[in-house]
């Protein structure tokens, strides 16, 4: 069957919007999957998982598993031109199958929004970092006094939803402005300021720390040290670096044209997240072997360790500084793209856009509550301590494994599942019309065999690793 024209939209939709052009595309998807994952999160897995051997493993898993999925999120957006939560349903009833197929963007929709419940948290500690860089409330600190400083902000519920509201405010208006003069104005001048800071702070580290040793640990796999936990690690970080499962895909994906591409945006992607990944690990461990700190300290490393060497090293708060506003811009436009699917939600519920802007952000910052409470007043509190998988989790633990850990590999399995085997052959190459025929053939097998074995694979581990 082939490829039917967009639909247009309902008495109750927003008027379709389209990127700009086709450069406008690639800075807004690579925004959207660029962040805190990339320059926060893999730098400690890394650390904790081995290194070398695991940044292996992930380039494997971006390049065969996440990018192939970014392509059917793609499609199944721009075909339908509708909000994540409507999209599939559309296009499966187009070509003769059950609306019910809805079920993707639901469950990214609903992942999206717990996501950035979160998300934003960590957010607000990151522009709290560098406003305490900034004006030297760091300078001089020991170890131990830095320790004691970040136990004190997580004590102190006021502050951190204090910190977590002023970002929100930030993404909420950006995001209010819609797609032209909000998001994509956003996606352009976070881009060349992100790979700057990224260049500079990398280059210091690189004159100023242990390089040799940092060569040693990132660049030089030891396979002996691969196991099924690394490998299967990787592919949960190249999930949850690209964003595939949260619905943001299918949000920017509804926002390209018909004859977009949809195979090359997806390989900027996923090479874009490897670069600023392996940039940032580059930023990162010569500091930490320079002063003989733990590369294995997991989520501390930033806040906690890398601070310590900051207030060690010769300039250490101007870099400081420059490395939490670094930060602070990696995890402004992937929080646009998380707010986008439940701004897309309520705009097709009947909202004007800066209405459902500031809807999805009270939503999203009251969600974010009990998790800011998780660190204080109810660290105690387990809430599903009868669930086994759960028990002693707090609720930001409970949230963060739910989404993480459950809507997200189940929507890219459902995803696969409709691209991959609903989706009939003919369909699918109208659609890929960009690509030479083995890309097609190349995607679709991916997407029918190796891509569901992984997220069955991750699925299964992570809940028989919770049980254990």
């Amino acid at each position: 069957m082939s490829s039917n024209p967009r639909s247009p939209p309902g008495p109750s939709s927003p008027p379709i919007s389209n990127w700009s052009s086709q450069f406008a595309v690639y800075l807004g998807t690579i925004g959207a999957a660029v962040g805190l994952g990339s320059i926060w999160r893999f730098p400690y897995l890394a650390g904790t998982l081995g290194g070398g051997t695991f940044i292996a493993v992930f380039v494997l898993a971006c390049l065969i598993i996440a990018t192939p999925l970014l392509v059917a999120e793609y499609l199944i957006g721009r075909y339908s031109g509708l909000a994540p939560s409507d999209a599939a349903g559309a296009m499966a009833v187009s070509i003769g199958r059950s609306r019910r197929w809805n079920i993707i963007g639901q469950l990214g929709t609903i992942a999206a929004f717990l996501i950035s419940s979160y998300y934003t948290i960590v957010a607000g500690w990151v522009v709290a970092y560098a406003w305490k860089c900034g004006t030297g409330a760091l300078a001089g600190l020991s170890r131990p006094e830095l320790q004691a400083e970040w136990r004190h902000f997580l004590d102190n519920p006021w502050q951190l939803m204090g910190w977590q509201v002023g970002f929100i405010a930030l993404v909420t208006f950006i995001a209010a402005r819609g797609l032209g003069p909000g998001i994509e104005l956003a996606s352009r001048i976070r881009a060349p300021v992100l790979l700057v800071l990224l260049l500079l702070l990398d280059v210091y580290s690189l004159a100023t720390g242990d390089v040799a040793q940092t060569i040693r640990f990132v660049f030089a796999p030891h396979w002996e040290n691969l196991s099924a936990a690394v490998v299967l690690a990787a592919i949960g970080q190249a999930f949850y670096a690209t964003g595939v499962g949260m619905g943001m895909m299918l949000a920017y994906g509804s926002y390209m044209p018909r004859r977009a591409p949809l195979v090359r945006p997806a390989l900027l992607v996923s090479g874009s997240i490897l670069l600023v990944s392996i940039l940032a690990t580059i930023l990162v461990f010569p500091l930490v072997f320079r002063f003989h700190m733990d590369p294995a300290a997991g989520p501390a490393l930033v806040f906690d360790v890398l601070p310590t060497a900051f207030a060690l090293m010769p300039g250490g708060r101007l870099i400081g500084t420059i490395f939490f506003v670094l930060l602070v811009f990696a995890a402004l436009t992937p929080s646009l793209a998380g707010f986008e699917p439940v701004t897309a939600w309520l705009q097709a519920r009947g909202l004007r856009r800066s209405t459902a802007a500031l809807a999805s952000a009270v939503a999203i910052w009251v969600a974010g509550l009990g998790s800011i409470f998780s660190f204080n007043w109810i660290s105690g509190w387990h809430p599903l301590q009868w669930l086994q998988i759960l028990a002693g989790k707090t609720l930001f633990e409970v949230v963060d494994f739910v989404a993480g850990n459950l809507f997200l590999p189940v929507g890219a399995l459902v995803t696969c599942l409709f691209v991959g085997w609903r989706l009939d052959r003919a369909t699918f190459a109208a659609e890929l019309g960009d690509s030479t025929m083995l890309v097609v053939g190349l995607c679709r097998l991916l997407l029918r065999f190796v891509c569901p074995a992984a997220i069955v694979a991750v699925l299964l581990a992570a809940f028989l690793q919770r049980q254990a």
